[in-house]
């Protein structure tokens, strides 16, 4: 296998023009956004070696070739030196298609049950207990018993919350029955 005397990736040497090899073409001149001549940046030269990276790992390119290109780009000075270098490779690398196999249940991420209303509902009342004397600590037992109820039939989340509002509500109304106890026994007994 003969190869022409002059390689896309070995930047032209000689005066004027390149000329095509035997019965070959003469390399196309670079049609970028910019100037074949402007100065390459760290950043261009990484993507040309990506474009080699992918091109060899695709088996485009022999080991001692890619090697060759790679320390090239990474001593090119210009753009077009760059762009001579990838000239016979695609832009980046060839999409495989993949193969459609689900992803196993057991991987997948568990989705998070949601919240009950009730068992929010039953711990902002328990909360309010406090601000409001007392006087949600009824609808903190009603909505905590019934989100319990509701959660060990559905598997919401909440329980902690309905707990909550049980135990500051029950709080609340025992506290409220005791001194309504008392305020009555000491009105029985004063008279």
């Amino acid at each position: 296998m003969t190869h022409p005397a002059w390689q896309p990736w070995q930047p032209w040497q000689g005066s004027g023009a390149p000329q095509p090899a035997q019965g070959g073409t003469a390399p196309q001149r670079w049609t970028g956004p910019s100037a074949p001549s402007m100065l390459a940046s760290h950043a261009d030269r990484e993507r040309a070696v990506d474009v080699l990276r992918a091109g060899y790992g695709e088996g485009r390119l022999e080991q001692p070739e890619f090697e060759q290109r790679v320390a090239r780009a990474y001593a090119a000075r210009t753009v077009g030196e760059l762009a001579l270098l990838v000239a016979d490779l695609p832009q980046g690398p060839v999409p495989q298609p993949a193969p459609a196999t689900p992803v196993p249940r057991t991987f997948l991420a568990a989705p998070r049950p949601q919240t009950n209303g009730k068992a929010v509902g039953s711990a902002v009342c328990g909360v309010l207990c406090l601000v409001s004397f007392g006087l949600t600590g009824i609808p903190a037992v009603v909505l905590g018993h019934a989100a319990r109820s509701e959660i060990r039939r559905t598997g919401e989340a909440g329980d902690a919350l309905a707990l909550t509002g049980l135990v500051l509500g029950w709080l609340s109304t025992a506290g409220w029955a005791i001194l309504l106890t008392l305020m009555i026994v000491t009105a029985a007994a004063s008279v």
